[in-house]
């Protein structure tokens, strides 16, 4: 079985759920704690050993690719004041091995749209999809790199998912493993994708994550799809269509979740990051700590 040596980060999006902070920044650029959001995303594919990554981008986004390239200003200055760490922390965001390109999205299309506009990187090989919406963290190996090996050994795509309460299962998309779902970083065959069902009609409350180990035979799927809602084409339907023809799997993660691209999600993950921030978190624990014991009171 071939390894997975490329993902893709579609980041074309409009960022509409954190405006107005993603009015003119993007939304992948907010920090959380002290690194944009596309960073920690960008270094999970390349701690599960992924060489090369494609952001999927489009007009406006110039400051992501900016991010990962070299600024000899800032660095020199860096540099002469001594400032080796802070200087590292710019430098070395991605081994010399890892290549970072990128590829314009020219209309908002869907997330379908998105991955065809890189088709051209991995049209004969298997590839990561990692939404960079979603931040995750784990103990030990991370549940990526987890995946990636349950893809090698099964052969069959691999979609991530985690256990959602019952009530929310209609804002996300559900995966149906039948009567035998995975347990934490297991993976099981998929019977259905669901798509936002009611409650009352979800087949199961396993959502899907944001990440995906998918074969090359998705990107012909992809070109057949016809645009549904919004003139959109949807992974979701390519992936169905693959279902017709291969297994797919769901690998259920062990680790936690963010939705960086909701308010509530960002600010729990700058929550996770500071408490576990070798220079915020006992600041930020005390800081919590005072703000749960008295009530805070503002004057004019």
């Amino acid at each position: 079985m071939q390894a997975v040596r490329k993902a893709l980060i579609p980041v074309a999006g409009l960022g509409t759920r954190v405006l107005p902070a993603s009015k003119a920044i993007p939304k992948e650029m907010l920090p959380v704690v002290d690194k944009p959001a596309i960073q920690y995303v960008v270094e999970e594919a390349v701690s599960a050993g992924i060489k090369q990554v494609v952001l999927i981008t489009r007009s406006g986004k110039e400051a992501i690719e900016n991010h990962f390239d070299a600024h000899f200003e800032l660095e020199s200055v860096l540099a002469q004041k001594g400032k080796t760490r802070t200087l590292e922390s710019v430098t070395d965001m991605v081994p010399e091995d890892v290549e970072i390109v990128s590829v314009r999205q020219d209309q908002p299309r869907g997330l379908g749209h998105a991955v065809l506009c890189a088709r051209h990187f991995c049209e004969d090989e298997p590839f990561a999809l990692l939404l960079p919406d979603v931040l995750l963290f784990a103990q030990g190996d991370s549940d990526l790199r987890r995946m990636m090996g349950h893809y090698l050994r099964s052969g069959a795509g691999q979609v991530m998912v985690e256990t959602v309460p019952a009530e929310r299962v209609q804002q996300y998309g559900i995966a149906d493993c039948g009567s035998a779902p995975p347990d934490a970083h297991a993976s099981a065959p998929i019977a259905a994708l669901v798509e936002k069902p009611p409650p009352a009609r979800a087949p199961s409350n396993l959502a899907v994550v944001g990440r995906y180990i998918l074969p090359p035979q998705v990107m012909p799927i992809l070109q057949r799809t016809q645009p549904g809602t919004d003139n959109e084409i949807q992974l979701t339907d390519a992936l169905a269509a693959l279902l017709s023809d291969q297994p797919l799997h769901a690998y259920r993660m062990g680790g936690c979740s963010f939705d960086c691209g909701s308010k509530l999600g960002y600010l729990l993950a700058n929550l996770y990051v500071g408490l576990r921030h070798s220079e915020t978190a006992a600041g930020l624990k005390a800081a919590l700590t005072s703000m749960q014991n008295s009530s805070l009171q503002c004057t004019d």
